[in-house]
C-alpha cells in the first residue's frame, strides 16, 4: 500500500460524474493517438527489468537477430522471477533454470572470472542467450519466423520444429511461445503507440462502483469481507468482470500488457508506485487510471476507496492490461500479501 496520499476533496456524487467526463474526454482523444507509429521494441521499458541484471539483459539480448532484451526478459521472468536461487522440482536452477546437464554444454563465464557459476546471474544470463541463439542456428533454415522457432526448439527440442516444418502441433509447445511472445510486450520498450483496452471500461465501471467502500488488507472483495478490497484485490476483481485474470498481488500486475508512457494514459490502465523506480518487483501500490491525472484506488487502512492524482514522487509507470498479456504471466502464489509485494 502507499506510504502516503492527499485526499482529492472530491465527494462520491459529484465524482461519478466527474469520472464520465474524463473517461468520455481521454478516449476521445485515443484515435490521434493511434494513428501513424510503427509497432515494435527498442530495449527495455524502464524499471521492467530490475537495474542489477538489466545491462546484462540488454548486452546479451542482443547477441543474435532471433533474440532481443525483451524476449530474453520475459523468459527469465517466466523461468524464475529474477530470483537467482531458485531450484526446481525438476532441478533446474538459478535464474536461467537450467538443469546441471544442459549446463555443462551451454554454461559460459560471463564475467571472466574463471568460473561457469550456474547460481551467478552474471554467468547463467549470457548462457541463456547463448543457448537460445545455437537452437536459432539449429532451426534457421525452417519456414515461419525465426524467433517462434527458436521459442518452440527450446520448450520442444528442434528436432521437432524441423520435423514440423515451424513450431510444431503441440499445445504446450504452441502456448510457451504465445505467452513469452505476449509477455515480450510487458519488458519492450514501445516503438509507436500502445493500442486502447477494449476492456477498459467495464473495468472502470466497476471499480466506480466501489467508491466509498472501506480499505481491508489483503480484502478480495468477498461477501465475508463486507466487499471490502485492498489496491490490487480491486484492480483484479474489476478485470474480472471483463474476462482477464490478473495476477493478485501489484508487482505481478505490472507484466499483465505493454506500458503507455504517462502522456499516452487512457482510462482503464493500470498506475503503479513504488519507492524504487529501477525495479519493477519492488512495486508497492497500483490504482486504476480515470483520466485527467485521476485514479481510482483502495489507498490504505482507515481510507475508502477513492479518487487520487497520480502525480506523485513514486509514481513508477502505467500498463495497458491486455487478455494475452494476463494469460502469459507465469503462475505466482504468494502465501500472503507483503509489504514489499504490496496488494
Amino acid at each position: 500500500m502507499r506510504k502516503f496520499w492527499m485526499a482529492s476533496g472530491i465527494g462520491i456524487g459529484v465524482c461519478l460524474s466527474f469520472i464520465a467526463l474524463l473517461v468520455v474526454g481521454t478516449y476521445s482523444a485515443a484515435a490521434g493517438i493511434m494513428n501513424g507509429g510503427k509497432q515494435g521494441a527498442v530495449g527495455l521499458v524502464k524499471g521492467a527489468v530490475p537495474a542489477i541484471y538489466q545491462p546484462l539483459v540488454e548486452k546479451w539480448g542482443n547477441l543474435c537477430p532471433a533474440l532481443n532484451p525483451a524476449l530474453l526478459a520475459a523468459q527469465l521472468y517466466t523461468e524464475s522471477g529474477w530470483k537467482p536461487d531458485v531450484v526446481s522440482h525438476a532441478d533446474a536452477r538459478g535464474i536461467a533454470q537450467f538443469i546441471p546437464g544442459t549446463w555443462a554444454m551451454y554454461g559460459v563465464d560471463g564475467d571472466g572470472d574463471g568460473d561457469k557459476d550456474i547460481w551467478d546471474p552474471k554467468d547463467a544470463i549470457p548462457a541463456a542467450a547463448t543457448y537460445d541463439c545455437q537452437l536459432a542456428k539449429d532451426v534457421a533454415k525452417v519456414p515461419g519466423n525465426l524467433s517462434d522457432n527458436m521459442l518452440a526448439a527450446y520448450n520442444a527440442g528442434p528436432y521437432r520444429v524441423i520435423k514440423a516444418g515451424g513450431v510444431p502441433p503441440i499445445s504446450e509447445t504452441q502456448g510457451y511461445v504465445k505467452a513469452i511472445r505476449s509477455l515480450e510486450k510487458s519488458f519492450a520498450r514501445p516503438l509507436g503507440r500502445v493500442a486502447p483496452s477494449q476492456q477498459a471500461a467495464g473495468a472502470i465501471y466497476f471499480a466506480q462502483k466501489q467508491l466509498g467502500t472501506p480499505y481491508l488488507w489483503g480484502g478480495n472483495g468477498t461477501p465475508d469481507q463486507d466487499g471490502r478490497f485492498d489496491c490490487s484485490g480491486l484492480t483484479k476483481a474489476a478485470y474480472e468482470t471483463v474476462g482477464i485474470e490478473l495476477p493478485r498481488v501489484a508487482n505481478d500486475q505490472y507484466n499483465a500488457g505493454s506500458h503507455p508512457s504517462r502522456a499516452e494514459l487512457l482510462p482503464g490502465d493500470l498506475v503503479f508506485f513504488s519507492d524504487d523506480l529501477t525495479n519493477s518487483r519492488d512495486i508497492r501500490h497500483v490504482g486504476m487510471y480515470v483520466g485527467g491525472g485521476y485514479m481510482i484506488n483502495a489507498p490504505f487502512t482507515g481510507a475508502v476507496i477513492r479518487f487520487d492524482k497520480i502525480d506523485t514522487p513514486d509514481y513508477f509507470g502505467a500498463t495497458r492490461v491486455t487478455k494475452d498479456g494476463a494469460e502469459a504471466l507465469p503462475e505466482r502464489t504468494p502465501a500472503a500479501p507483503a509489504a514489499g509485494n504490496s496488494p
